[in-house]
């Protein structure tokens, strides 16, 4: 179910309808890209504003596992696994597996 909110993160309309691989090495519209350019300052203002932030990823034509790891592992690294927890919202209606999987990456960050 998509909730509407301010602190939105639509990947395929905000981002690229193709996400790639994890780093700007690896190629364009990577998940480091992503973090750098759409996510954190995303998630810094929902946070700002004591809100959840809403990461839907539908719309996309799929996802490396390289790049949802080094998106959301990152957002971990600078912002605490319980704050990243208590302030993101994962939407994926076409896959929900992907919802677990970020979870997984979150949950096992350092």
């Amino acid at each position: 179910m998509q909730v509407a909110s301010k602190h939105t993160v639509k990947v395929s309309t905000d981002f690229s309808p193709t996400p790639g691989a994890r780093v700007y090495a690896d190629g364009n519209d990577s998940g480091q890209e992503f973090y750098d350019n759409c996510l954190r300052s995303a998630f810094q203002q929902a946070l700002d504003d004591d809100e959840i932030l809403f990461i839907d990823l539908d719309g996309t034509e799929g996802y490396a596992t390289s790049f949802l790891d080094e998106a959301f592992v990152r957002l971990v690294r600078d912002f605490g696994k319980k704050t990243v927890l208590s302030h993101i919202q994962i939407i994926s209606n076409e896959e929900p597996d992907w919802i677990e999987e970020i979870n997984s990456y979150i949950n096992e960050a350092e």
